[in-house]
């Protein structure tokens, strides 16, 4: 609904506007984008208007952006109506890979940077969770305002019929689209993503050939479902170097087939390799299932073993430290003192979630203690579950503070310093040396990794 309706006749692959493409080698079709250059001048072809279907002129340009490529340009304007409409379509191939740009927005000037957006682009505002899907515009040539326009245009062209059929949505969207309107006097940054399978959309760098600190441009591989999306089925992959693979690995969502812990159904896990700032990466693999809505997160540590480990010390003393971001290992324990309570290497598993998730996981552990339900509870130890439940909730509320200590052997867990790079003046990190007991626990004792290609060939 966001696009305005059809435009002139498009210029179908294998048609006369293919001999040029061919020819841009030359130089002689594409011209360079000039407002000065007076040679420069398009095509005219008459036309049908699809809006009163009476004839009209379409103005096709052949050119070529500065540090991007080819484009045909077309532009159709109708005498009888005054109806008009402008499409852009890339004159090369697919690309080999995708793009995103990414711009963070934040004068009047930026508004006016040109964008070219094709019609398999999606572009986004993640500030107002707005997203103009793949396929529901035309491509087009234009500025941000002047996709922020269309989105406008699109959105209003609707509501004198959502006014009189269901008034509650049209007020909705008449505030969504002065919000819109809003993002024009940039009171306050804001980003602008364009994502594009094809590879062929493009931002306006203005200090180009020189790097744009607001415009974050990455090329990633296409996906299967976007492959298909495009019509490249059977698409062979290109042998790529390996830094180029574990840029890609960083970058995709990874799914695999396996089968629901409760219901045995089958179902899907997808798995992302996240890098955690002042930290390191680790990798977060997540099941849903889809036939009895059970749902697990599991966090592995993408490194290794630290040489030493780690203890972190919290001390909670306001709500907002619940929104802190922590990183439990599977080879960490939990410790509130003022509770007198300790959670045990392997319990809970590994997760990647905040301090508030964490606390509530630990809650939700004890209520479904066995010995506290059925016949082999007792007045006394369910009264003792409940008030420990009671204080571990006045925590999570923020209503009483507490300590919160990590002990990772492993040094593998993290909890979110909101003051980084500065010192946290209520987190404490230690490092020390690990006991035997703990390196029997983690497997080191027995483990050789020094020597031992001398030793297997003396057995030999």
């Amino acid at each position: 609904a966001l696009h305005g309706g059809a435009a002139g006749p498009s210029v179908p692959q294998g048609s006369g506007a293919a001999a040029p493409a061919d020819a841009a080698g030359t130089g002689s079709v594409f011209r360079a984008l000039s407002a000065e250059d007076g040679e420069q001048r398009p095509a005219e072809i008459e036309s049908l208007c699809m809006k009163c279907f009476c004839s009209g002129v379409t103005r096709l340009l052949l050119t070529r952006i500065p540090f991007f490529r080819e484009v045909i340009v077309s532009s159709f304007t109708c005498g009888s109506c005054s109806w008009a409409n402008t499409e852009i379509q890339a004159a090369g191939r697919i690309q080999e890979r995708g793009v995103r740009y990414s711009l963070t927005v934040s004068s009047r000037q930026d508004m006016d940077r040109q964008v070219v957006k094709t019609d398999c682009a999606t572009a986004r505002i993640p500030e107002l969770d707005f997203e103009i899907p793949a396929f529901s515009q035309k491509g087009v040539l234009t500025t941000i305002e002047g996709l922020i326009d269309r989105a406008v245009a699109g959105l209003e062209q609707d509501q004198p019929v959502r006014r009189a059929t269901d008034q509650e949505v049209a007020s909705k969207i008449d505030e969504f689209i002065g919000k819109l309107k809003q993002l024009k006097e940039v009171h306050s940054p804001f980003t602008f993503i364009i994502d594009d399978p094809s590879g062929n959309s493009f931002v306006e760098n203005p200090r180009a050939p020189q790097k744009d600190d607001a415009l974050v441009v990455t090329h990633y591989r296409r996906s299967p479902q976007q492959a298909a999306m495009l019509g490249l089925q059977g698409e062979e992959l290109d042998e790529r170097p390996d830094d180029d693979a574990a840029e890609d690995l960083r970058n995709e969502v990874l799914q695999f087939n396996t089968n629901c812990p409760e219901c045995n159904a089958p179902a899907s896990t997808n798995m992302k390799l996240v890098q955690i700032p002042h930290f390191k990466e680790v990798i977060i693999m997540a099941t849903n299932c889809d036939s009895c809505g059970h749902r697990t997160n599991e966090v592995k540590s993408g490194g290794a073993i630290e040489p030493q480990g780690t203890r972190i010390t919290l001390r909670i003393t306001d709500p907002s430290d619940m929104t802190r971001d922590i990183l439990k290992s599977e080879t960490c324990s939990v410790e509130i003192p003022e509770l007198e309570f300790e959670l045990g290497m392997g319990a809970l598993g590994g997760k990647f979630t905040t301090l508030e998730g964490l606390l509530k996981d630990i809650r939700d552990l004890v209520e479904r203690n066995p010995f506290s339900l059925g016949d082999s509870s007792t007045p006394s130890r369910t009264g003792k579950l409940q008030e420990f439940i009671g204080k571990l909730q006045e925590i999570i509320e923020g209503k009483a503070k507490a300590h919160l200590i990590l002990d990772d052997p492993a040094g593998n867990s993290y909890l979110q310093n909101v003051y980084a790079p500065e010192e946290d003046p209520e987190l404490r990190v230690e490092r020390y040396e690990r006991s035997f007991e703990q390196n029997e626990d983690l497997g080191l004792n027995d483990m050789k990794t020094e020597g031992y290609e001398a030793e297997e060939a003396s057995g030999r």
